[in-house]
């Protein structure tokens, strides 16, 4: 009896989601309500509407699910991901059987079985492809971003301000999240204020010196990459005798007896010398935790002020068994180094019948959190340098945290958010702009006693080097090093976010220095920037065609920066330190024993399956602004007003949940 009431109920529920009515809500009996709570004008609107979301991940599948139950009635949904086991347990729309498939595919059929009714197209692509061009946006109403990385955030952003259609950009991070309305000279843009860096770590760090667990993961994962992945000469793992802590004759006396079984000092690559011994484990081991440790310990400057590592030894492998451990489940105990050892040996066994699988010669793994030898091999591996560094081991359930960067994803949090992002679309399509707000979640109640605070949106940047009528920006970098091909890659696509960038030297001559036609300046993108008389104060222009976007780049010749960064990127002019204030301290020491800059440092990146929260920055002073020359122009400017945020609380400012 109660199966047939049950299946009765699930009847009405499909019944009701089918009938058309803009706006319901479940009632104390669990019915779905037919209940009209939108104005009989917004209904209209609701009905109109055309509404692009981007994401069909933790935020994306509550908010189509939102807007079929709304009443909208044409949405288009693009995810260029594919679904994964660690989403079924927050992104509803999926189940068990959908793992591998598109999630813009599954998320539209699960959709519709809210609303058959309703028109929903889903493109398994990025957004960022050149076919969702500026006349594709502008075919929409409101454009809902549910994404999970900066790039594609900031290119939205861009073709939303080019197309002038309203963007309602959103976030979340565990228990937080935040909601903001984005309109082209009515509000700041995505870009407007400074993002926080990603986590990085100093490369003679990580390779000689670690004092914490995640610089031994880092290490591990970076040990991955050159056994197993795409091998970069900026993640290697041997000792770095060019740290500058150990400057002299450090080194000179390590490893007396040159080359033993266990792996040789000299040797073309990691890689290679794995491979001449097939991978043995007692040889990678022997490299790795013993033969490489004596290497750091004849660097004696390192250890004058920090306790010394000990040399593993492959025959004599302590056990340091736990009996505190025994209510914890697998993946929460911490291993002894003896159950390290055991993982790495079947780990390598795995992954190097993987790779010799692979077809191609320059076919390579990917590490991958959810793969368990991969998995395996960096917890094994990172706390077996753990022990040897005096340095506290993890669990591998804290090393998948601490790999994959994962902030615990909380399906509440994403239902919250995605539940404002449909009340901001409701006051834009009313015209009721004014009453947009910016919207913080927290994970503790304010002053107010409230979770939800809402803040009046802002004006734009006057200095934003997206939105502003004169986009520009200073970027600080020694154009001996820099070649044009990294200028591209990491500068203009990695930093500024361009998809098809062209620069033109502003010499007078129209010198072209990059082409986004294919093949036009390939012979530029091995020669460095002073190749091109590029030189402190030199002008570039830079134009993206598929953004519709203009930027001019004003360049700063530095021998040397902080922290040994490759180059730095500032909006505001006046946070420039004058030249020689910078260099009268002297050169900033490489710690790479290859390249200086690119090799410095250690990147933590965010994980792509973490909806990541947007943060708000500091404003920047007023600065003068020269017009830059436009091949297409963007209608409109950005109203210029102050970028610092008031935060308002009223009694009706605060959203009740």
């Amino acid at each position: 009896m109660k199966h047939s009431n049950k299946n009765k109920r699930t009847s009405e529920i499909r019944s009701n989601a089918t009938s058309g009515h803009p706006a319901r809500q479940f009632s104390k009996l669990g019915k779905m309500a037919d209940v009209n709570v939108a104005p009989s004008l917004l209904d209209d609107s609701i009905r109109k509407s055309k509404i692009l979301v981007v994401g069909a991940g933790g935020i994306g599948c509550e908010l189509l699910k939102n807007l079929v139950l709304s009443g909208f009635n044409d949405i288009l949904v693009i995810d260029l991901d594919t679904i994964d086991v660690s989403n079924l347990n927050r992104q509803f729309l999926f189940q068990k059987e959908h793992v591998g498939k598109s999630k813009a595919v599954i998320a539209r059929e699960s959709a519709l079985g809210f609303n058959p009714n309703v028109t929903i197209v889903a493109k398994h692509d990025s957004v960022m492809n050149s076919e969702y061009n500026v006349t594709f946006f502008k075919q929409f109403t409101v454009v809902m971003n549910a994404l999970d990385n900066r790039a594609a955030r900031s290119h939205v952003n861009r073709m939303c301000l080019a197309a002038n259609v309203p963007l309602i950009e959103s976030g979340t991070a565990g228990y937080l999240g935040q909601v903001t309305a984005i309109r082209k000279g009515l509000s700041e843009c995505y870009d407007c204020n400074p993002k926080a860096g990603q986590k990085s770590f100093p490369g003679c760090t990580i390779r000689n010196t670690p004092s914490e667990p995640i610089h031994c993961i880092v290490w591990a994962k970076h040990l991955f990459n050159q056994l197993f992945g795409e091998a970069d000469p900026d993640e290697d793992v041997s000792p770095d005798t060019a740290d500058p802590e150990a400057a002299g004759d450090a080194g000179s006396v390590a490893l007396q007896n040159q080359a033993s079984e266990a792996g040789n000092v000299t040797r073309v690559s990691t890689r290679a010398w794995a491979q001449q011994s097939e991978y043995d484990p007692s040889k990678l081991f022997g490299k790795f935790f013993c033969d490489d440790i004596k290497y750091l310990l004849s660097m004696d400057k390192l250890w004058t002020k920090r306790t010394p590592p000990t040399p593993l030894s492959w025959d004599n492998i302590p056990e340091e068994i736990s009996d505190q451990q025994g209510g914890l489940i697998k993946d929460q105990k911490v291993w002894s180094p003896a159950e390290c050892v055991q993982a790495m040996v079947s780990s390598i066994k795995i992954l190097y019948q993987r790779s010799k699988e692979s077809n191609g010669e320059e076919s390579f793994l990917v590490w991958d959190k959810d793969d368990e030898a991969s998995m395996d091999f960096v917890t094994a591996c990172s706390n077996l340098r753990s022990h040897v560094f005096s340095i506290p081991k993890k669990s591998r359930f804290d090393v998948k945290a601490m790999a994959g960067n994962i902030i615990p994803a909380i399906a509440t949090t994403n239902a919250v958010i995605a539940g404002l992002i449909v009340f901001e679309a409701f006051k834009i399509l009313e015209g009721k702009w004014e009453e947009c707000r910016h919207v913080y979640l927290n994970s503790k109640p304010n002053a107010l006693n409230k979770v939800i605070a809402p803040s009046s949106l802002d004006s734009a940047n006057p200095k934003c080097y997206v939105c502003s009528p004169h986009p520009e920006v200073t970027v600080l970098l020694n154009v001996s090093q820099m070649t044009v091909q990294s200028f591209e890659d990491k500068v203009l696509r990695g930093a500024l976010h361009m998809i098809s960038p062209d620069v033109m030297v502003d010499d007078g001559k129209g010198t072209v220095l990059i082409s986004s036609e294919e093949g036009e300046t390939t012979e530029n993108m091995s020669k460095s920037l002073s190749d091109f008389n590029i030189s402190d104060g030199t002008r570039l222009r830079c134009e993206d065609f598929h953004q519709e976007y203009d930027l001019n780049i004003t360049i700063i010749d530095r021998e040397h920066l902080e922290e040994n960064r490759e180059f730095t990127v500032i909006a505001d002019p006046s946070q420039l330190q004058p030249k020689a204030a910078v260099e009268s301290s002297g050169p900033q020491p490489s710690t790479s024993s290859s390249k200086p800059a690119p090799s410095t440092r250690a990147t933590v990146e965010i994980d792509e399956d973490l909806d990541v929260i947007f943060q708000k920055g500091t404003a920047n002073d007023d600065h003068q602004q020269e017009p830059s020359i436009r091949k297409r122009s963007i209608s409109g400017q950005a109203d210029i007003g102050s970028a610092s945020k008031k935060l308002r609380l009223s009694e009706n400012d605060i959203i009740e949940l």
